[in-house]
């Protein structure tokens, strides 16, 4: 979600990051028909026919190396014309431009799925099976005219993108991670394991990452809690983003790290690289699955441990959801201070819980109280996003690790959401993430470092404490 994926102010939505909405815009309930294939069966059965008589006028060709996109885009729309006047159908200029358009999306493109990655309101894309397909546009999902002609159609345009990234999919390995080439995130699975057809999603990313004024101006952050979060980076403390799915980790994780200074070399980690990062000096790792033997699989945990010989300023993981969480913490307790990552979790106290478990998936037979002090003394702070009922994305949540008391990791909120404030009539939270009182420990190190930042950024009438 194909960048934060975070959400709006009261008067403003920020749905997904593939969208820049205007403020007060009202969600639409479908997708333009445009979107959806031919209505008449008749277009449809001479749609097919075409595509049939296309492929086997020029099927060798669509995979010439030699043949730029648009050299390819010519040769396809002008042999697609002449077998068109060859089928002598009397068409009208609408039907004439849709079949050329859908059979064009067919040749080089995503089929019908293609009108609806090119939607700029779309954030993301769900197929499940031939005949379902949903959208969401503006933090509301809603089914659309799309449709692909049989599970085979589908079939064949999920493995385009596969293969296109050098990923494969079969009945041997059913399931895949993959990406568009405008760094979309691609999530397939077929049968025998989907049930009812093949299921394809697509979280597509914004062309023009965002950025922390535009997270500012969605709602999703204030002026004084992007200042708090900057002067972390900047004084590399090592941050945890977490949030439920499509909550918009990614994309606060872009807009984070366009706060590392430049001159400093950045390794990113990903299953599927996603991240957009500003910066000259960036090397990106992608992990890799098996092949067909069932050989050469490279994990998260080999990327992070090889990223420590790399000489990394900082290291970025996309998300860490395995072993290569005790990776990641090492690395953050012995030297490679302002690292980044995100993680699967509700709050700041399933946070912490949740890298404990992910350490213990890391085979090693370690004691509960040693994994919890290597987290305590890795992770500085917590950032929560949560994805609100009104399809608003906020972050929810800014808390400092403080340590260890006992048996538990001591943590102390900066910022909590009010949700105090309750709903508008239209049904948006009028509530804001506010301070609450609380100075954290950490900004001593701000004080160390030189780098500014008001202190009434905390003062507040707020209850915050110890929990």
């Amino acid at each position: 979600m194909p960048a934060v994926q975070a959400a709006g102010a009261p008067a403003t939505a920020w749905s997904a990051p593939a969208t820049r909405a205007p403020a007060g815009s009202s969600p639409p309930t479908t997708v333009p028909a445009s979107a959806a294939v031919a209505g008449s069966d008749a277009l449809t059965r001479l749609k097919d026919h075409a595509a049939t008589a296309l492929f086997q006028r020029i099927g060798a060709r669509l995979s010439d190396p030699a043949l730029g996109e648009d050299q390819l885009r010519a040769l396809v729309h002008a042999e697609l014309n002449q077998v068109v006047e060859e089928e002598q159908v009397p068409l009208t200029g609408e039907e004439r431009r849709r079949l050329i358009r859908e059979v064009l999306d067919d040749a080089l493109g995503l089929g019908p799925l293609q009108r609806l990655i090119d939607d700029e309101s779309v954030t993301e894309v769900m197929v499940n099976g031939p005949d379902m397909v949903y959208v969401e546009q503006h933090g509301k999902l809603a089914r659309t005219g799309a449709r692909f002609t049989s599970e085979e159609h589908l079939r064949r345009v999920i493995e385009r993108i596969v293969s296109r990234v050098g990923r494969r999919i079969d009945e041997s390995s059913p399931m895949v991670d993959a990406r568009l080439e405008d760094g979309s995130r691609v999530n397939a699975i077929i049968p025998p394991l989907a049930f009812s057809g093949s299921t394809l999603t697509i979280r597509k990313f914004s062309r023009d990452p965002f950025q922390v004024e535009d997270l500012i101006r969605f709602g999703t952050l204030s002026p004084q809690m992007a200042d708090l979060l900057r002067a972390c980076v900047q004084a590399r403390l090592n941050i945890i983003v977490s949030g439920g799915t499509g909550t918009g980790k990614t994309t606060l994780l872009n807009v984070l790290s366009s706060f590392i200074p430049d001159g400093e070399r950045i390794v990113t980690i990903e299953d599927a690289v996603e991240l957009q990062l500003q910066q000259e000096h960036v090397v990106q790792l992608e992990s890799r699955p098996p092949n067909s033997e069932g050989r050469g699989q490279v994990t998260i945990r080999d990327l992070v441990r090889n990223s420590l010989r790399m000489r990394p300023d900082r290291i970025v993981v996309g998300e860490v959801r395995g072993g290569e969480s005790l990776d990641m913490l090492q690395a953050m307790n012995t030297g490679h201070d302002g690292s980044l990552s995100t993680v699967h979790a509700n709050s700041p106290r399933d946070a912490i819980a949740r890298l404990e478990t992910l350490v213990l998936m890391a085979g090693m037979d370690l004691p509960l109280r040693a994994i919890r002090e290597q987290v305590a003394s890795a992770v500085d702070v917590i950032v929560q996003l949560t994805r609100l009922r009104d399809g608003t994305r906020r972050v929810t949540a800014i808390t400092e690790v403080h340590g260890m008391e006992g048996q538990t990791v001591t943590l102390q909120d900066a910022f909590l959401f009010d949700y105090a404030a309750g709903v508008d009539p239209s049904g948006r939270f009028r509530g804001t993430t506010v301070p609450t009182g609380v100075r954290p420990r950490f900004t001593d190190r701000f004080a160390d470092l030189g780098i500014a930042l008001p202190p009434q950024i905390f003062a507040t009438a707020g209850t915050g404490g110890f929990r």
